[in-house]
């Protein structure tokens, strides 16, 4: 089928092009690099006669994914669809629209408008109801409150404020509404804040997510004593946090009982276009109004939300500018008006059926995996999932217990719930990265913590999750738990063996998700200031740095201390079982090892400054001797030559070392006397003050050993290390074990009497082969 204005159709054929130079992820490389601008009062794309479109869409494009150089911080936006290609093209020819004569554009606006109202009603069963098309979402809200005071104050256009001084109006909002949304409606109404009442949630009975219905009839009963006149309230069909609805059945009662105009919103009003809706959400069709966010449900970009509301006065609701005779205004819903037609009915229903099926499928999925808490109302119908992890530690009370044990401190529950929130937000982070088709937000709640939502009528149609989505993000969940586990149990471990160890400082840092936090306080360490370190600092970087190169399963990082500025050691989330007190006393002892040697190096500069001092005079006393034992005639050139060659001197060589750990000068003379300096002495080995756990071959630094087997385990190790020792031993033939034999006498790591024996007998057993010996014969099968 052709379009009969051919302007329409170069339209839709220039977006098409357009979208997909947008989408396409290969940009093309710059052609002309090197030039020059021809006026510097002119930027570049407005010289000369102007751009293309190619061009200029190029350039939309290198502003829109950065520069080449610099590192991607953010996604690229996500393929649009048809339907979203048809969310776009209202934009433009909304703009095309507004170019026709008045008559026909307002007939067509009209059309337009009335249109996306009726069927937008009919989807969502708010019969009888007009539409406002709106870009802000809180705006829609807004316009109601004006609406609402227009209807309740009948002297307000005349009188303005003074009406509203003599008998306040009083907004109500549930605890769990958006934040900034009280703020928002008296900026926008120019109210002082206490025209907003904070109505709290359930404490005793029901979900704490949603309003106390007993408690809000309270709060009216006592505004109208005092004089004051109950407006609107604000109801949720699924709270911004944790999707939770309100009672609205019974909300609506009270409302009409004193005359309060009752507002909707919430992401579950989306699933009034369902077969099945649950009694709550469908009781938001009795409303006065609601407002709705077709786009991100649909997956339609720069589509406006709408706000649905019943009125009979057309006066007042143009007064509060709900409606408009503006063309430019109606054309709002153009977009919404083209989508819709593309979608379908069918389309629309399951978009919406589609996404609550993902919230059903993770939800069923969460409950079977151990240490994860749903928090989630009990109707099935909820399209939100919010999820955190937990786990009782053995001995204590749950870490995560909305009312805290009473033999719990304070303190301990407080550390706690640092903890655990911690541990959430990192394993949030994870998963969003390794699903990021989920469209997880990790959120802070006030009485669960932190938390994991999951809310795919908001992403699911942008994002296109699928089913196989959820089932990769449960098995991401699973792979994470051991480390989520094990990290627990070992931070409390790790606190006492800092705590008992000198030198280290146990650091609370709540949002540190790892085993613990650890500073080591070297003997120039102020306690009493909070400000930088430079020594500290170095000593922690040489930490990190040794830590890391042991190739263990933790991560070590570096960082200021929480609420100060001095250096930190972070160690990371295990995900096995860690020999804490090896970890611990490997910090403790490196960090000993780094500051003395730091030590060492400052106090080098100056002992070798005067040793080489030291050795000049030494030096040149020793010239002034060699002078006065030649002779002074040895030092004339042709005299010297002469005398030295009937009379040679026999001086010997006379030179100055310089001994570090000493710190003095001494004689070369022994070294040149005895010739030792090229003997091959092998030095002594040099003391360790880390105390070191043997490892079998292949195992990591901090493994601890199995706890059920450790007298098998042991003796295995040990006799397996003493066979390969023999066999070592067996290689190298005679010549080698005589040689070790006579060369071990004395040495400070000679071998024990029986070791000698052992030697011995084995070179006798080499050197006669007619000698049976069944030991060696094993030794032979061992290698």
């Amino acid at each position: 089928m052709e379009i009969a204005d051919p302007m329409l159709a170069e339209m839709g054929k220039n977006l098409k092009e357009a979208m997909k130079m947008l989408e396409d992820s290969q940009r093309r490389t710059e052609e002309e690099n090197g030039k020059k601008l021809v006026s510097g009062d002119i930027p570049g794309p407005l010289q000369g006669s102007g751009q293309d479109m190619v061009s200029i869409l190029q350039l939309v494009q290198n502003l829109m994914h950065g520069d080449e150089d610099e590192e991607p911080q953010s996604p690229r936006i996500q393929n649009i669809g048809e339907q979203g290609h048809m969310a776009l093209l209202g934009h433009s020819l909304g703009a095309y629209i507004s170019t026709l004569d008045k008559e026909k554009l307002r007939k067509l606006t009209t059309r337009i408008l009335s249109d996306t109202t009726l069927w937008l009603c009919r989807i969502f069963r708010y019969e009888n109801g007009c539409a406002y098309f709106h870009e802000e979402e809180r705006e829609g809200l807004a316009k109601i409150c004006r609406l609402a005071i227009h209807s309740r104050y009948e002297d307000f256009v005349v009188d303005g404020f003074n009406v509203l001084y003599n008998k306040k109006p009083v907004i109500y909002l549930s605890a769990a509404a958006r934040p900034g949304l009280g703020q928002y409606l008296c900026n926008q109404l120019g109210l002082p804040f206490p025209c907003l009442c904070r109505v709290p949630c359930n404490t005793m009975f029901g979900s704490q997510h949603q309003m106390d219905v007993a408690f809000l009839e309270k709060l009216i009963k006592d505004d109208v004593e005092r004089g004051r006149l109950p407006l609107l309230l604000v109801a949720n069909a699924g709270t911004a946090a944790v999707g939770h609805t309100d009672k609205i059945g019974r909300l609506k009662e009270l409302c009409e009982q004193y005359g309060i105009w009752l507002h909707v919103e919430g992401v579950n009003l989306a699933t009034l276009a369902l077969g099945y809706v649950s009694s709550s959400v469908l009781a938001a069709t009795k409303c006065d109004s609601m407002t709705m966010t077709p786009g991100p449900w649909l997956g339609l970009p720069a589509v406006p939300a709408v706000t649905l509301y019943k009125h009979d006065d057309p006066a007042l609701t143009l007064v509060a500018g709900l409606t408009s005779n503006k063309p430019a205004d109606k054309l709002r819903a153009l977009p919404l008006w083209l989508s819709l037609q593309y979608l379908g009915l069918d389309g629309i229903v399951e978009r919406i059926k589609h996404a609550c099926q993902l919230s059903q499928r993770l939800q069923e999925s969460l409950k079977k995996v151990n240490y994860i808490k749903i928090l989630v109302e009990d109707e099935l119908s909820s399209p939100v999932v919010v999820f955190r992890f937990f786990q009782e530690l053995p001995g204590s009370d749950p870490v995560f217990k909305a009312v805290p044990a009473p033999n719990m401190t304070p303190s301990a529950v407080g550390r706690e719930r640092h903890s655990c929130d911690a541990l959430n937000r990192w394993l949030g982070e994870q998963l969003k990265q390794l699903v990021p088709a989920s469209g997880l937000t990790v959120m802070d709640l006030e009485a669960d913590g932190t938390c994991v939502r999951f809310s795919p009528l908001m992403t699911a149609a942008v994002l296109g999750t699928r089913g196989e989505d959820v089932d990769q993000l449960v098995a991401c969940i699973q792979s994470k738990l051991p480390v989520l586990s094990c990290t627990l149990q070992l931070r409390e471990e790790f606190k006492q063996e800092v705590e008992g160890t000198a030198g280290l400082l146990y650091v609370d840092d709540p949002n540190w998700p790892g085993i613990g936090v650890v500073r080591y306080e070297h003997a120039n360490d102020d306690k009493s200031t909070l400000k930088s370190d430079p020594e500290g600092e170095k000593i922690h970087a040489g930490l990190v740095k040794k830590l890391n190169e042991l190739e263990s399963d933790l991560t070590f990082k570096i960082g200021p201390e929480y609420k100060s500025m001095k250096s930190c050691l972070y160690v990371g989330m295990a995900s096995d079982d860690i020999d804490v007190a090896e970890l611990v006393e490997t910090i403790a002892a490196t960090a000993r090892e780094i500051e003395e040697n730091s030590r060492l190096l400052e106090n080098m500069t100056e002992v070798v400054r005067k040793g080489i001092q030291e050795a000049q005079v030494e030096l040149q006393k020793a010239n002034e001797e060699r002078l006065l034992e030649e002779g002074v005639l040895r030092q004339i050139p042709v005299v010297g030559s002469v005398l030295n060659w009937f009379s040679p001197v026999q001086a010997l060589q006379k030179g100055r070392t310089f001994n570090l750990t000493a710190g003095c000068l001494e004689s070369t003379e022994p070294i040149y006397v005895y010739k030792a300096q090229g003997a091959g002495v092998t030095p002594p080995p040099t003391p360790s003050g880390t105390r070191t756990k043997q490892r079998l071959p292949g195992q990591k630094p901090f493994k601890r050993s199995l706890r059920g087997s450790d007298a098998l385990s042991e003796t295995s190790s040990v006799s397996h290390i003493e066979d390969l020792e023999k066999v070592e031993h067996l290689s190298g033939g005679p010549e080698q074990m005589t040689l070790e034999a006579s060369s071990t006498e004395g040495h400070p790591g000679a071998p024990s009497p029986r070791h000698a024996d052992q030697t011995e007998a084995l070179k006798k057993g080499a050197l006669r082969p007619e000698v049976d010996h069944p030991q060696v014969e094993g030794l032979e099968s061992l290698r």
